[in-house]
């Protein structure tokens, strides 16, 4: 893959799961601050000169990689990967998870440990019907929005 610069002052989603696609659009029309919308594939999303899709591929991790390359000091990335997270923080850029809690230097290596433990349990459990995350809700739309317009004040 070719070197990549680092976009200042630009939101980067991880979009092939984001549930909160929408809210990152109206902040950054209202900022004023472009958005790339990275995903393996094509995704709808308006037609606006701030929003730019970037189709990476389906090759394992290659969103991942491109948002990675791309992001860094001043950058915003919203993402629920943590191994992405830790990436990006490496990298300088800001990182909220899609219900607004960030990720941040102090708090991403005890992430990825509860990351591993919990695939493991998940890999010995396999087939005993055990649930997954809750739904998405008002509320958790709501603390996205509010950590959003937060961290975009601070870049």
């Amino acid at each position: 893959m070719t070197e990549t610069p680092r976009d200042a002052r630009t939101i980067w989603i991880d979009g092939d799961a984001c549930p909160v696609k929408e809210e990152v659009y109206t902040c950054a029309y209202r900022h004023k601050i472009p958005v790339k919308l990275v995903a393996a594939s094509y995704l709808r999303h308006p037609d606006h000169p701030l929003i730019t899709m970037v189709m990476a591929g389906e090759a394992f991790d290659a969103a991942d990689d491109v948002i990675a390359e791309g992001a860094g000091l001043g950058s915003l990335v919203i993402t629920a990967d943590i191994l992405l997270a830790e990436r990006c923080l490496e990298n300088g850029a800001v990182v909220l998870n899609h219900k607004g809690q960030p990720f941040t230097a102090n708090s991403i290596g005890a992430q990825v440990a509860t990351r591993a433990i919990m695939a493991d349990l998940r890999a010995s459990l396999e087939g005993q019907g055990i649930g997954g995350q809750k739904p998405f809700s008002k509320a958790d739309r709501s603390a996205f929005s509010n950590a959003l317009e937060t961290a975009l004040r601070r870049l």
